[in-house]
């Protein structure tokens, strides 16, 4: 990581701001395949309805938990600034957001957005090509390759359920939050 988000996470904390990684996935009907089995003999067969079909999460994680809301279509600034407010209910003091350089977070509704709230929220961009810093992608890789593979959902109603039910199960294994957040750390 840059040299000065060393002191920025310090300042932050300083500051007794609540530090918060954003990022956003997409999940789409088709299902993220892994290892399964069938009865010796025979290929194991995975039944889903071809379509393209996506939703979009958008996860904001802190040393303790983290907080996410599905929508219906990718994540644009609208979306953004939705999951921020969000984000604001659920934390009550002051936050440091570090996120990616997404169109949307760079957006001038966003900007507007975050101008209007003061020093509620202050914002960090992450290097560019440089995931392993966020702990909110390896949250994602967990997810989707443990809670989620081989998942066949019959329609976005279903896929929405499941991908609620999985977040809301991982929210229970702190431990794990921590893991991703100490993987990302060994970067820094």
């Amino acid at each position: 990581m840059e040299a000065g988000h060393g002191r920025r996470l310090k300042k932050a904390e300083k500051e007794g701001r609540t530090i918060v990684f954003i990022d956003e996935s997409g999940l789409s009907q088709r299902p993220h395949r892994c290892r399964t089995w069938a009865p010796r003999g025979q290929t194991p067969v995975l039944q889903y309805h071809f379509n393209w079909k996506t939703i979009s999460v958008a996860a904001g994680m802190t040393i303790w938990n983290f907080y996410f809301q599905i929508f219906d279509k990718a994540v644009g600034k609208e979306e953004t600034i939705i999951f921020l407010a969000h984000l604001l209910r659920h934390l009550r003091s002051p936050l440091s957001v570090l996120w990616d350089r997404l169109p949307a977070h760079r957006s001038r509704l966003v900007g507007e957005f975050l101008d209007s709230l003061g020093v509620q929220i202050a914002v960090e961009y992450l290097p560019p090509y440089a995931p392993e810093l966020n702990p909110a992608e390896y949250l994602w890789g967990y997810w989707k390759h443990h809670q989620l593979p081989n998942v066949c959902a019959k329609d976005l109603w279903h896929l929405n359920d499941r991908a609620r039910q999985t977040l809301r199960r991982l929210r229970r294994r702190p431990q794990l939050i921590t893991a991703f957040w100490k993987q990302a750390s060994l970067f820094l």
